[in-house]
């Protein structure tokens, strides 16, 4: 049974944010599919069996998991838990297990060479909107745009070897009257 720590804040969606409040863990099981609070009471999508299947997903692509209000009311984190709602609501995203892949993918060291990689690539790409006001191409078609391209990119380089050249001591004599 594997078991994901998820940290969320204290008094129910709207705490995302704030400062001073304290998170509190609830842990996913796949296995069940529902969450467990730090007391350990379930959070479920459905607490009864329905004579039509529901698929419980709402409009925004979310599944509600809910705490019975039995369990909440007698709970004694309730007031750092959900102080105005009678119940603990968690919605979970129908994409949650992809971005559980990408959280773990997140942590490897290929993903961070990977993201130094890209932040390179990134900075030539912002240097050529911010600088070198490539935001919008003022030729017409695709080859007046490939030529647009590639004429700032190469104005890129060029820069970028002055810059590494760098610049050295003048030499004396040539071009200027002695």
């Amino acid at each position: 049974m594997r078991m994901a720590r998820r940290s969320w804040p204290q008094g129910g969606s709207g705490g995302f944010g704030h400062p001073g409040r304290i998170p509190i863990h609830f842990q996913w099981n796949e296995q069940a599919d529902e969450y467990r609070c730090p007391e350990g009471h379930a959070l479920r999508k459905q607490w009864r069996a329905f004579k039509n299947e529901r698929t419980h997903v709402t409009q925004a692509d979310t599944i509600i998991y809910r705490a019975s209000q039995h369990d909440c009311t007698n709970c004694p984190m309730k007031q750092r838990c959900c102080p105005n709602t009678p119940v603990r609501k968690i919605a979970r995203s129908i994409h949650e297990s992809a971005r559980d892949v990408a959280r773990k993918i997140r942590n490897t060291e290929q993903y961070e060479r990977s993201r130094n990689e890209r932040k390179k690539v990134e900075m030539l790409f912002a240097h050529l909107k911010r600088i070198l006001r490539l935001d919008r191409l003022r030729l017409r078609g695709l080859s007046g745009a490939s030529d647009e391209f590639t004429l700032a990119a190469a104005v890129q380089n060029l820069r970028r070897l002055a810059k590494r050249i760098g610049q050295g001591p003048p030499l004396q004599g040539i071009g200027a009257p002695a």
